[in-house]
């Protein structure tokens, strides 16, 4: 199985939107309640088309099929998609700032197959051809064990509120070369 990766561009957004609903939908049930994962995709996750502009976010293939998507950035922002932001992010120094590594999903048929370690090699190599030094992420609960093999660290635990009461469980991450 080859796995490639190419940035994202607008027409993707559509095929990314769904890839999103059926990851968030499949891999998180055991962490997050149904209600829970239906006002993270109404609220928080989705694409973030400032990362798309920047060329910073990437979809994965297995032949023509897209499998997964992730990015990493060198904005202010931690996770979220467009629907969970008002201004536009801040740039960061890569001299003293953590690139943010960035809105990673994977169809849940193809979970599990290395698609989300390689999409993060991708993006930390870049990251680092771009000079920063360390990465932050906020993950999802079911993220956690992948980035945790991929030497991130838990450093704060968040209770992301949405707006119909429900909350979201993210864990900031991080990893230092």
């Amino acid at each position: 199985m080859t796995i490639t990766t190419r940035p994202a561009t607008f027409d993707d957004i559509p095929v990314l939107q769904q890839l999103i609903a059926l990851s968030v939908r499949g891999l998180s049930t055991g962490y997050n309640t149904p209600n829970q994962i239906e006002s993270a995709l109404k609220y928080v996750f989705g694409v973030d088309t400032q990362l798309v502009t920047d060329g910073t976010y990437y979809v994965a293939q297995i032949r023509d099929t897209i499998v997964g998507c992730g990015g990493w950035s060198k904005r202010n922002k931690l996770y979220g998609g467009d629907q969970h932001k008002e201004i536009e992010d801040q740039l960061l120094n890569p001299e003293y700032d953590a690139a943010r590594i960035r809105a990673f999903f994977v169809h849940p048929n193809w979970a599990r197959r290395g698609i989300g370690r390689h999409i993060m090699q991708v993006c930390e190599n870049a990251a680092q051809t771009n000079g920063f030094k360390s990465f932050q992420l906020g993950a999802t609960l079911p993220g956690v064990p992948l980035y945790e093999v991929m030497g991130y660290s838990p450093v704060e635990y968040i209770d992301q509120p949405m707006p119909n009461g429900e909350v979201l469980p993210i864990v900031k991450m991080q990893k230092v070369l």
